[in-house]
């Protein structure tokens, strides 16, 4: 797996959307919420989960983007909720040494 939440960094997203995931943050439950997201019997590890979640989310920024009638607004803001939980996560127990002086936010909302 490789690590995404240098990625994560970059990522920008309407505003609208970041705040209603950070407004979710408080109540996520990875066990749970993970293997809703992605109909799994158990929840993956985090690094695993960061590496399906940013392709869902990737797929659904494209569907929002070309205003696809299919595109669900509510699960964005799931899967956004438990990409940004789980980089949280992944960054609070990194596999290796950590980033040096890392202030920037994990997702950054645009006007």
């Amino acid at each position: 797996m490789t690590d995404m939440t240098p990625m994560l960094a970059h990522v920008r997203r309407p505003r609208l959307l970041v705040r209603a995931a950070r407004h979710g943050l408080a109540e996520y439950n990875r066990k749970r919420d993970l293997r809703r997201i992605f109909r799994l019997p158990q929840a993956p590890s985090p690094r695993h989960a960061l590496d399906l979640l940013m392709s869902e989310e990737a797929r659904l920024e494209e569907q929002r983007r070309e205003r696809d009638a299919a595109y669900s607004i509510a699960r964005h803001v799931e899967v956004l909720i438990a990409l940004m939980s789980e980089a949280q996560l992944a960054q609070a127990h990194p596999p290796a040494a950590p980033a040096a002086g890392r202030k920037r936010p994990l997702l950054q909302d645009r006007p």
